[in-house]
């Protein structure tokens, strides 16, 4: 690449990003006023508006409109985006002037980037000769970083610490935290149902707090006849409204919709579409009301949820050892009813754990294989190596033309379409490991497609340059690939350089005007909405998309820091990248994304976790570099992975154990009113198995019928004589 391709790529990116944002203008104006009272999509006409209500928002009005774990998401993006302007700070006005009046690439016979991109090549630190004293300047930029990222992690530790406190200590009723939920339980005794057995154990554990349980079952044919008649109440519904908008005044009766009743309503007889919608959910309601009482009594599982009166019962019971097994009663506290895993949670221990050994080698195995597609893709849409592998492209390749915007684009449009098939496969394996919960699963996918990003597009892309454009020089002599690989840093410092301003400028572009999305929804209200139902399911945004969104962005900070010494031009996109990435999705998040799920921030020790590997990784970079570089002085490095390694210990030790479980302090809060029990326990049943039936008639396998043994009558007795309730020695009969 060019220094005119990257600034094209710049330019581009920058007209893009604005074109983008007024085609969204032209396309929501019309629906404006319609769509903002179905979501948070309504916009204001002044297209700066956003700007000022998103830079004067309050932490407090994210958390209100998005939750905890969107605040605690902007907490990441601040944390690493202070980083970056400090490094900022200090690195650019010292490190550049450093770089640029040194003269290593002219000294060499081949430069890094074998004669293009001088200009930003004296920039980087590829520009200071061997053993030169300029290097100390880039060892005590590479202390500075380290001491910069130790200092806000903690602090925005502390801060997400108090942010989960407090939301867990509001006075409002949280169902969930008035639940377990209770995996791998024993086999009945004979003669005793599942109910009976769960009700006993816990009630004897907890007689003073115990509600009900609520035993999981066995869903899948039930659900199905559920799916079935629901699918006919909508298309009921839609058939309805054809009909009433089908009255007009040249025909007041109307014209009743007609559907045959065939493969895909293509064949068959044809039968007045209401009606027959009708007679579909009288015939399925007997059946749905039969397989619900068949499902409560005979299809009940290993796994349970706890329901108790009080909140610290909850709390203390989610994090207590119940059976001397670890394979047996294991409890943990319960997910939101909305994210909930429901064919997961009869899984047992061993074979969760069996399934996670078995998905941890896939990805291990997708990591490893998917370097070799992502380096050929890095080696091979490089231009020079397009006109040697290609060579009856090469007149087209030499238009100026064509070769400025394929120099611009091609590398980095590559990788993005390339990575974009994989995180709904990620997720897909996550939720196979047997995980409990919708933002489990999530953690578990981001942890796997950062990892992937890091080894197959930072690394990856590094070494598959490197070594496709130095293959003869390696295979002459292989001794020197470290040093070619450690030499090339400053050179791929360009490739990075332009994917990160892709990224801000392409990607923050189409998110912030929605227009793919605006797209869809209009096409949707046009040929296939009816109801008002199915225009706010066509609208709706969805959330952030953690799983995706928050390993990208490490991948950004992993390039951005690890280059940050090397070429420290990329901090200025990296603070771009963030600084923008703060501005358009506290707007969005305000404005646009409704969460799905509310973990009160549970994915930033993962948060954490990613960024002090990012520091390890950036550190051992810089040691490396140094020592191509022959700087003696280079082992004074060594003690600063050391340190991130303590630190990160220091940190898990002093904060994880509050966002694993909830504390007993935060969980005896006042709560301002008193739970109605019913409702908690209703939040958890499924709607497959709620259909219009009283709850306590439905679930009358769910109430609690405990199996008292003579035991425990005789601790009751001698509770209520210890409390003076009761005369010692009373007899009670039956």
């Amino acid at each position: 690449m060019d220094f005119s391709s990257f600034l094209t790529s710049l330019a581009t990116s920058f007209i893009i990003f604005v074109e983008t944002r007024e085609q969204r203008n032209l396309l929501s104006e019309s629906d404006s006023e319609r769509v903002g009272s179905l979501g948070r999509g309504l916009r204001t006409r002044n297209p700066c508006a956003w700007i000022k209500e998103a830079l004067t928002s309050s932490e407090q009005d994210v958390i209100s409109m998005s939750g905890v774990d969107t605040a605690v998401y902007f907490v990441y993006l601040s944390t690493v985006l202070g980083i970056l302007v400090l490094a900022s700070v200090l690195l650019l006005p010292v490190l550049l002037p450093v770089a640029a009046t040194d003269d290593n690439v002219k000294l060499q016979s081949q430069s890094t980037s074998n004669g293009t991109f001088n200009d930003l090549d004296k920039l980087s630190m590829g520009n200071i000769t061997e053993k030169s004293s300029r290097l100390w300047a880039f060892l005590l930029a590479t202390y500075w970083i380290s001491l910069v990222v130790y200092y806000l992690l903690w602090k925005a530790y502390k801060h997400v610490s108090a942010l989960r406190a407090t939301a867990l200590m509001s006075p409002e009723v949280r169902v969930e935290q008035f639940a377990v939920l209770v995996r791998d339980i024993p086999p009945p005794l004979e003669g005793q149902t599942r109910k009976e057995q769960v009700d006993s154990y816990f009630k004897a554990i907890y007689p003073d707090t115990f509600y009900r349980s609520l035993v999981i079952t066995d869903n899948k044919e039930v659900n199905n006849i559920w799916e079935e008649m629901e699918g006919y109440r909508k298309k009921l519904v839609r058939a309805e409204t054809v009909y009433l908008e089908s009255k007009t005044n040249g025909n007041p009766e109307g014209t009743k919709p007609t559907n045959k009743t065939g493969f895909l309503g293509l064949l068959g007889e044809k039968v007045d579409s209401i009606q027959f919608y009708n007679e579909k959910i009288n015939e399925l309601i007997p059946k749905l009301e039969s397989e619900q009482k068949v499902t409560l009594k005979e299809k009940q599982q290993a796994s349970a949820i706890i329901f108790f009166t009080s909140r610290v019962t909850a709390a203390s019971a989610s994090q207590s050892l119940h059976a001397q097994l670890v394979d047996t009663w294991t409890v943990m506290d319960a997910p939101q009813p909305s994210e909930l895993l429901w064919k997961n949670l009869p899984i047992n221990y061993y074979e969760r754990q069996m399934r996670q050994y078995v998905v941890y080698v896939i990805v291990a195995l997708m990591i490893f294989f998917y370097m070799i597609p992502i380096g050929i893709i890095s080696a091979f849409t490089t231009l020079e190596n397009l006109e040697k592998l290609l060579p009856f492209l090469k007149s087209v390749l030499e238009q100026k033309a064509v070769r400025t915007v394929l120099g611009a684009y091609l590398p980095q449009l590559a990788l993005i379409i390339f990575l974009a098939i994989l995180p709904k496969f990620l997720l897909f394996l996550s939720k196979t490991e047997g995980i409990p919960s919708e933002s489990h699963a999530v953690r578990a996918a981001s942890g796997k497609y950062f990892y992937f990003t890091v080894f197959n597009v930072f690394i990856g892309v590094t070494i598959g340059g490197t070594l496709f454009s130095s293959f003869k020089t390696i295979e002459k002599h292989p001794s020197q690939i470290v040093n070619l690989l450690a030499s090339s840093l400053p050179s791929n410092a360009t490739f990075f350089l332009t994917y990160v301003a892709l990224k801000f400028f392409v990607g923050y572009g189409l998110e912030l005007s929605r227009i793919v999305p605006l797209i869809i929804f209009h096409l949707k209200k046009k040929y296939l909405c009816k109801t008002e139902t199915e225009v706010k399911e066509a609208w709706a945004p969805g959330d952030l998309s953690y799983a995706t969104r928050f390993p990208g962005d490490m991948l950004i900070l992993t390039i951005v820091l690890c280059y940050s010494v090397i070429a420290p031009i990329i901090l200025v996109f990296g603070v771009i990248y963030f600084g923008l990435g703060w501005l358009i999705l506290r707007n969005q998040a305000l404005k646009v994304y409704v969460p799905t799920y509310e973990s009160y921030g549970r994915m930033w020790p993962h948060m954490y976790l990613r960024i002090v590997a990012t520091l390890v990784l950036f550190q051992l970079t810089m040691f490396g570099y140094f020592g191509v570089k022959k700087f003696v002085y280079a082992p004074i490095l060594i003690p600063l992975p050391i340190l991130s390694l303590i630190f990160a210990f220091v940190c898990h030790k002093k904060f994880y154990r509050a966002f694993q479980s909830t504390s007993l302090e935060v969980a005896a809060s006042h709560l301002k009113e008193t739970p109605t029990m019913d409702q908690i326990f209703g939040s958890y049943v499924q709607p497959s198995l709620s259909h219009e039936k009283n709850e306590d008639d439905q679930f009358e396998d769910a109430l609690s019928q405990v199996v008292v043994v003579p035991g425990m009558i005789k601790e009751v007795i001698t509770r209520l004589a210890n409390s003076g309730m009761v005369e010692a020695g009373t007899v009670f009969e039956g």
